[in-house]
């Protein structure tokens, strides 16, 4: 685990002015500097929605924004030659770059098809609601634009097991195409949560499952990116990407880091996907998000006791992606969710300052969310990334036996002579802590690096002090020769 973070490298509405991959690329030497390790790009190829799609309606895999697709030839982000680009300025500066992989369905198709569908209760997708009929639908990719380059296979209704829209009677409803059922490998959500969107890519198909491989050996060839992100994995197979993954560390010579967006409150769930995957995905603790949501609107009610509780970083910490809030969670989407702007710096600490698990980083709280008048979480935040990136390591000792007022203590590697710190919050009044880090940092002076709390705390013959923390405030405790060094 070390001390890695990634950034989650956009939101869901930045501007469409195809700018994006330029800007990443303009950023790179300063990202590193901040303290990231790694960083997690948007969809590259061309959606449904051309330059409006922010790449999760997945057109053409093989278009990164090089053909006359869609109405535009670069994507929301740029054109290929931008993208790799990118890539290749983030990779020269240090940091890893993973690539967003969609495989649960496609949108946009050229032409109509008619072949025979069953309909299904949306609600239940055990319970049929028609007998086997005839339907029309939008299910053949042609993609005139590209004219075979690359790839000249052309996609049917073949290769779907769903679609939500019959041309033809103009209903919108789920139709199960032909008499394929649904993949029984999936989320159990809605009695079975194949189907999300689109049209549902059959993972049954031997030529699905062989322009996928394709695709992945001639993207991997082209961008040596680090690893991937995993969309909408819950309603895949669970153990379609083993072979796919195998293929691809096999490509790169080495394991890639993966992972997964099971969408679950569940861990137990996310607990069976690992195991069904091999174990070759992390997973986002989703689970850990919904406490910091939780705890940031129960108006100081939310026992601070239980803020990790059957959270993924807490059952399975090695296979754990922390983070606070992503593009799906922002106000405005459909898994909305936001963390209150007062707690987002006490969830940033649960996740950046603490030894276990991968956190990320959303764009949004880094640099705002300008469309949405959403300011930064600004300073306070790129303090709590140099914390991690200089002290984290050692030792963790928690302090969690108060209701509202939670802390731990890190203590760093011995030869940190500036190292230690102590991490205090509270969702309710303010109070203090006793805590004790370890003798070496006997008569050394703490405070506050995001100035919540104006204390001196300095510490005794054993190492130990009285830690304050105001109103509803998190305090990052820091020697005071290290505040000094990064102010």
């Amino acid at each position: 685990m070390g001390k890695e973070v990634i950034l989650q490298g956009f939101e869901w509405y930045l501007p469409n002015d195809g700018t994006h991959w330029h800007t990443v690329a303009r950023m790179a030497d300063e990202l590193v500097k901040i303290g990231f390790t790694g960083i997690w790009l948007p969809p590259a190829y061309k959606g449904a929605a051309g330059k409006e799609d922010v790449g999760y309606g997945v057109y053409d895999l093989f278009d990164l924004g090089e053909f006359d697709q869609k109405g535009t030839m670069a994507t929301k982000y740029g054109t290929k030659a931008d993208y790799l680009a990118a890539i290749s300025a983030l990779k020269e500066a240090g940091l890893s770059v993973y690539a967003d992989i969609v495989f649960n369905h496609m949108m946009g198709a050229d032409e109509l098809e008619k072949f025979p569908a069953v309909q299904y209760n949306p609600d239940n997708r055990t319970e049929e609601e028609s007998a086997q009929e005839e339907i029309e639908a939008w299910t053949k990719f042609t993609f005139p634009g590209r004219a075979g380059k690359y790839d000249d296979y052309v996609w049917t209704w073949k290769n779907f097991s769903g679609v939500d829209y019959d041309e033809r009677s103009k209903s919108h409803a789920l139709f199960n195409i032909g008499d394929k059922g649904w993949s029984e490998e999936v989320d159990d959500e809605k009695g079975n949560f194949d189907y999300l969107m689109g049209c549902d890519l059959d993972m049954n198909n031997e030529d699905t499952i062989a322009q996928l491989e394709k695709w992945g050996s001639w993207f991997y060839d082209l961008t040596q990116v680090d690893g991937f992100r995993l969309d909408a994995v819950k309603h895949i197979e669970f153990s379609y990407y083993v072979d796919w993954l195998l293929n691809r560390n096999k490509q790169a010579g080495r394991e890639l880091f993966v992972v997964g967006e099971y969408w679950s409150n569940e861990t137990e769930k996310l607990e069976d996907y690992l195991k069904s995957s091999g174990n070759m995905v992390n997973l986002f603790d989703v689970p850990l998000h919904f406490q910091f949501y939780e705890a940031s609107h129960s108006n100081g009610q939310f026992d601070m006791r239980t803020l990790f509780d059957n959270s993924l970083v807490d059952r399975q910490p090695d296979f754990a992606v922390t983070f606070v809030d992503n593009h799906d969670t922002q106000i405005g989407q459909i898994l909305e969710s936001w963390v209150a702007g007062w707690f987002k710096l006490h969830a940033y600490a649960c996740i950046l300052l603490r030894q276990e698990g991968t956190p990320v980083v959303f764009w949004g709280d880094l640099y705002g969310i300008p469309s949405k008048d959403i300011a930064p979480v600004g300073q306070p935040l790129l303090d709590l990334l140099a914390v991690r990136k200089a002290l984290l390591g050692g030792k963790e000792v928690d302090s969690f036996d108060d209701p509202s007022i939670i802390g731990w203590a890190t203590i760093s590697e011995d030869n940190q002579s500036d190292g230690g710190f102590v991490v205090l919050m509270t969702n309710a009044s303010g109070g203090e802590k006793e805590m004790t880090l370890h003798p070496r940092y006997a008569n050394k002076s703490f405070v506050d690096l995001l100035h919540h709390n104006e204390a001196i705390v300095t510490l005794d013959e054993t190492g130990k002090g009285v830690f304050p923390v105001n109103d509803g405030q998190v305090s990052v405790y820091v020697q005071e020769a290290f505040y000094k060094k990064i102010k």
